[in-house]
């Protein structure tokens, strides 16, 4: 009975009041919601990963769409259409990458998730919104934590990062200590045995903070540094440490969405990251100019392109996006772009880059986020500076969580915009009409 969902009534008791939003904890659900389910997790609200397995999909689509909504017009004051959610076939076992706990207690390492809103450890066996992969992994963590051969390496791991391809079903991990480790390296071998598809095994070290998952380095210390995935014409190669999008069908979905209007346009991909969507513009046809900040994420760009034969067609620049945009190659990538299309990280872009494209005037503009109230934000500074709204639709990029993936599409000129044709969609989405004000569950949507 976890959670009072929308449109039911519950007795809760207020544990904290914050500025937009007050911390509740159920007592008792009084009526209960037609769309509520049993969660097929053991650890569902416990666990701090997924917030909504207890509501029907079809409803999670339509909550998620009614989020989008409600943030467009309360904090951008946009009052626009929102497509229905593109969803996915199968709401499970969709997730690429895993990042694990290790506690030290009484000698002992345990593994586990973290609660949630908190650093306290969640100790468990499986995940069932991971890849197959990524799930029977855990359990050969768990097993070379057990085993005396290997669990001395243990000892000195705070986090083990595991990212897997779908479609290849490789996979490589990450071991997070305080300083490279002597133990770990020569238990590589060892480990990797116990994990199903893992082609490398590394060392992260060099922490910034006591809190990071990942160290400044990372050392190969068995097999490759990277996996290859394939997302529907493109192949990538990460690595544990790259950005990359954590559900590969719903980015094969977005992929499927743009297509139909690309070809030989000139699209500049800022947060461009290792080049997720970089590779698949090119490979459609189009001249790219890719910027990120991340050195290491622009190396690997550049390698991914060479990888799909398209190094004529995509160009990165390494650097803070809104320095390279007022001057120099990507300033002038801005004014001769068909479109400018923003991936930015939750936090959304910023008041100088949106001022940057609003001043040199590309004709059309596509942002991608996974934050709906930094997305209104952003949205609404963009039309101040004379865009217009085309399409607005969500992708579902995270089922069973209160994340939501939506792309915008803006133009200058109705002659001039270019937007992807009314999609078919993905799961269906029902009459949805829920009781009260939805802006309290948008301000708590972690």
């Amino acid at each position: 009975m976890t959670g009072p969902l929308p449109g039911e009534r519950a007795l809760v008791r207020i544990s904290a009041v914050k500025a937009k939003y007050a911390v509740g904890e159920l007592i008792e659900v009084l009526t209960v919601s037609p769309h509520r389910v049993e969660s097929f997790c053991k650890i569902f609200g416990v666990c701090g990963g997924c917030q909504v397995q207890h509501l029907a999909y079809p409803a999670q689509l339509a909550w998620k769409r009614d989020l989008v909504r409600a943030a467009l017009a309360r904090i951008g004051g946009i009052d626009v259409a929102v497509n229905p959610p593109i969803g996915m076939r199968e709401p499970r076992a969709y997730r690429n990458k895993i990042s694990l706990v290790i506690e030290h207690r009484d000698g002992r390492a345990e593994l586990g998730f973290y609660r949630a809103r908190s650093h306290r450890l969640v100790p468990v066996d499986g995940c069932p919104v991971a890849l197959p992969q990524l799930d029977a992994s855990i359990g050969g963590l768990a097993a070379s934590i057990d085993d005396t051969s290997t669990s001395g390496a243990f000892s000195e791991v705070r986090h083990a990062v595991m990212r897997a391809g779908a479609a290849t079903g490789e996979s490589v991990l990450a071991l997070t200590t305080r300083h490279r480790s002597e133990r770990v390296q020569a238990s590589g071998d060892a480990i990797a045995r116990r994990l199903p598809g893992v082609v490398g095994v590394g060392n992260s070290y060099e922490l910034t903070n006591d809190n990071a998952v990942l160290g400044r380095r990372l050392t190969t210390i068995w097999g490759r540094a990277e996996m290859e995935e394939r997302i529907g014409p493109v192949r990538f190669r990460v690595s544990p440490a790259s950005f990359f999008q954590v559900n590969g069908e719903m980015v094969g979905r977005i992929f499927d969405y743009m297509a139909p209007v690309l070809g030989s346009l000139r699209v500049v991909d800022l947060y461009c990251g290792a080049g997720t969507f970089s590779m698949f513009f090119a490979h459609g046809g189009a001249r790219v100019v890719g910027i990120e900040e991340n050195p290491n994420a622009v190396r690997e760009a550049l390698a991914n392109a060479e990888l799909n034969g398209v190094g004529d067609r995509a160009t990165f620049l390494a650097g803070r996006v809104e320095q390279l945009l007022r001057g120099g190659a990507g300033r002038e990538a801005l004014m001769t772009a068909d479109i400018v299309f923003l991936d930015p990280p939750r936090k959304g872009s910023d008041e100088s880059t949106l001022a940057a494209i609003a001043a040199l005037r590309p004709p059309n503009v596509w942002y991608l986020s996974c934050n709906p109230a930094t997305l209104a934000r952003d949205i609404a500074q963009l039309i101040r500076g004379g865009y217009l709204v085309g399409i607005v639709q969500p992708f579902d990029m995270f089922p069973q969580t209160g994340h939501v993936e939506t792309l915008v599409t803006m133009y200058l000129d109705p002659a001039t915009a270019i937007a992807p044709p009314p999609a078919a969609g993905g799961e269906a989405v029902p009459p949805w009409t829920p009781n009260g004000d939805l802006d309290p569950l948008l301000a708590a949507t972690p």
